[in-house]
């Protein structure tokens, strides 16, 4: 009997990559003091704290191993504080690098963590995204109901295209639900045995370029955070998004669907 496809997630928290970021540097020191500088730190594990983690913590299905990239400089308090905040989940696996080229080493790191015998399903996270409670156990029934295309193609994309945009902040939550195919904190790709290829070999805006892809429009699959400071948002002509801020039965919605907790969020955000 075959066994059923591992589940890999995956998350860069401030690694130093040599390219991968929006936001452009002249040289490996200039994205080091940017990456580390304490006050984007701060800001990067509130997000990191009240978004990313709580959605990991609620999987219904926790069978999977979700892979955190961290550059080996990264400062010792800082390494201290992700340790201490992921210490309760046995899924987070930490792995720390040298900076290297983005695509290449989130490859290598996805690569060491699989059973090359095994089909996989692979999704990525930025720090301030999260997924819905039931995403892992999704992924394995979504997967099961296109094996005949996985059997026919190594790869195969699966896009959870309805979440939610999210600002936190002091007031408690700003969100607005959205529709919004090919981002990455809403898609996941099935990878056959033996295929080399991750999730992380493709521009998640282009995966519908390189392999059959399947949406789903059913359910709020994620999270998506907004902040000022977001690399995607340091572009020329980005537009400003104004988000509502949530009543007492969207907070509910997001405690029960993403294990988001508002008065967390006012907390952290104080």
């Amino acid at each position: 009997m075959q066994e059923p496809p591992q589940v890999i997630g995956f998350c860069r928290f401030s690694y130093p990559a040599e390219g991968g970021f929006q936001v452009e540097h002249d040289s490996p020191e200039a994205r080091r003091a940017y990456l580390y500088d304490p006050a984007r730190l701060a800001e990067r594990f509130a997000y990191f704290e009240a978004i990313c983690l709580p959605g990991l913590r609620v999987q219904t299905d926790p069978d999977f191993t979700f892979l955190i990239l961290i550059g080996e400089d990264l400062p010792e308090a800082a390494a201290e504080r992700l340790f201490a905040l992921t210490e309760d989940l046995p899924q987070v696996v930490i792995v720390a690098r040298p900076p290297g080229q983005h695509r290449p080493v989130c490859k290598s790191v996805i690569n060491a963590a699989r059973d090359p015998a095994r089909d996989c399903l692979q999704f990525r996270l930025d720090d301030d995204d999260t997924v819905a409670a039931d995403f892992v156990a999704r992924l394995r029934r979504d997967a099961a109901l296109v094996a005949p295309l996985r059997a026919e193609h190594r790869l195969v994309a699966l896009d959870y295209n309805r979440g939610f945009l999210l600002r936190p902040s002091a007031q408690g939550l700003q969100a607005e639900e959205s529709v919004m195919p090919y981002h990455s904190m809403g898609l996941a790709v099935a990878v056959q045995a033996g295929c080399p290829l991750t999730v992380m070999n493709f521009a998640h805006n282009k995966l519908n370029q390189f392999m059959p892809t399947v949406t789903f429009t059913d359910s709020r699959m994620y999270v998506r955070g907004h902040s000022d400071n977001n690399d995607s948002r340091q572009k020329k002509h980005v537009k400003p998004v104004h988000l509502p801020l949530a009543d007492a039965e969207t907070e509910q919605v997001f405690r029960a669907r993403f294990g988001i907790d508002a008065d967390q969020v006012r907390a952290l955000f104080a």
